[in-house]
């Protein structure tokens, strides 16, 4: 996984590793990608399922087999084999949270993918539903049924 964008393939989706200046930089991809204008989060809450499904998910299954391999095999301590287990689940988590969200982001693309909207703002937008025949323009409001009391 390159984390390049989805769309063009060209540019990145995260700073640059020299231009991190905190743990946010790290975590958090660029706003979209300036040469197609795909935007990489689409809404609050975006990553969550990144987060929680892919990295984490990733993260359990390594510790699961860490365990397994250590515990069917040498036997260790308990003290011990927690630090085996825990420490790189924790390394894992860290490195691969950039690689899980721009593999959300991959996934997301290929199951809905935003088309370039030709107005002025250039972006890349969802394709909007042609008009139906006979439309006549903006849907009108439904009336509110009436109670017994208003018939009254």
């Amino acid at each position: 996984m390159i984390l390049r964008c989805p769309v063009c393939g060209k540019s990145p989706i995260f700073a640059p590793l020299l231009h991190t200046r905190s743990l946010r930089d790290w975590f958090s991809p660029l706003d979209g990608c300036p040469r197609c204008g795909y935007p990489y989060e689409r809404e609050p809450g975006y990553f969550l399922a990144s987060t929680w499904m892919i990295n984490y998910g990733a993260g359990s299954v390594l510790g699961i087999v860490i365990y397994l391999a250590l515990d069917l095999t040498i036997h260790p301590p308990i003290g011990w084999l927690l630090a085996a287990v825990i420490t790189p689940i924790i390394l894992f988590n860290l490195l691969f949270a950039r690689h899980s969200k721009a593999l959300f982001i991959a996934i997301d693309h290929l199951s809905d993918p935003h088309e370039k909207d030709p107005g002025e703002d250039g972006g890349n937008l969802p394709k909007p539903d042609a008009p139906t025949k006979g439309s006549g323009g903006p849907a009108q409001p439904t009336p509110k049924p009436k109670t017994e009391l208003q018939n009254v």
